[in-house]
């Protein structure tokens, strides 16, 4: 009778022990818990926003561990490093071509104005702002260009969209860092369009190169004929005057004249009568 009343209260107190042991695990674990949600890590090329209760709360926290209160508030990271988006679109150029494009934009989120965007936009700040955006962007300049102005001005053309975007983004708290047009792609009888242009105006080109080329050599014909003609000139001259030499040595007797005054001229020509 004594050993089953033994046996019984010693599981009583075992109980009680492991009820205990139970407690001060929990209690372990919730205090673990609360210490280690006390702190927040905040890496390189981030921001954390507090909120407080789903309230966001004005002070921004920087890189490195933060001090957060444990089941009260929550640390959203927010990303200011720069971000690419690649988008394709379409719209029509001022002679209402239409205009497929490939867009490539770099950005980043403004470090001192990550809390306001935040707690105007969340996090979806991509699809939310900046998409649109662009779409708004690229159309409003597209539009100020023929089909072909947009591709021999491409680079005007992507300066201006950035222009207009960074003007549509920057009170959201971003910033566009690079705007590339990567492709243009326009209906195949436009294209077909160009591609005679350009085969006309290599014609055109290379008849001018033929005319040039032509007028060069008969530039060259004529120099070469008047020098011809000047050397031939010279060479006569020079056998006109050997002759002259010969006939008056062949009539001179090797006497000089005898008449003198400032009248009297020993004519050459009479020589050679």
């Amino acid at each position: 009778m004594n050993f089953y009343d033994n046996s019984e209260q010693l599981t009583k107190e075992q109980k009680k022990l492991v009820k205990k042991i139970v407690i001060g695990a929990i209690g372990i674990i919730i205090a673990l818990i609360l210490v280690f949600g006390s702190f927040r890590t905040i890496n390189s090329g981030q921001v954390g926003i507090r909120v407080r209760f789903g309230k966001v709360v004005s002070t921004q926290m920087n890189e490195g561990v933060n001090f957060k209160i444990p089941l009260i508030e929550k640390i959203v990271k927010m990303n200011i490093q720069v971000q690419k988006v690649e988008v394709e679109t379409s719209s029509a150029s001022k002679d209402l071509q239409d205009v497929n494009m490939k867009l490539a934009v770099n950005y980043r989120v403004d470090g001192t104005k990550a809390t306001e965007l935040y707690r105007n936009v969340g996090t979806n700040y991509d699809e939310v702002v900046l998409q649109p955006a662009i779409q708004e962007s690229i159309k409003a300049v597209t539009s100020q260009y023929t089909a072909e102005e947009l591709i021999t001005n491409r680079s005007e053309v992507s300066k201006k969209c950035m222009e207009t975007l960074q003007s549509k983004v920057e009170k959201y708290g971003l910033t566009i860092d690079n705007f590339n047009i990567t492709n243009f792609n326009f209906s195949a009888e436009f294209n077909k369009a160009i591609e005679e242009k350009q085969v006309a105006e290599q014609k055109v080109l290379t008849a001018k190169q033929e005319l040039e080329k032509e007028k060069i050599e008969a530039e060259k014909k004529i120099v070469k004929a008047e020098a011809e003609k000047k050397a031939n000139e010279m060479k006569q001259q020079t056998l006109t005057d050997n002759i002259i030499k010969e006939k008056f040595i062949d009539k001179w007797n090797g006497e000089l004249p005898k008449v003198s005054g400032s009248n009297s001229i020993l004519n050459i020509n009479d020589l050679l009568k």
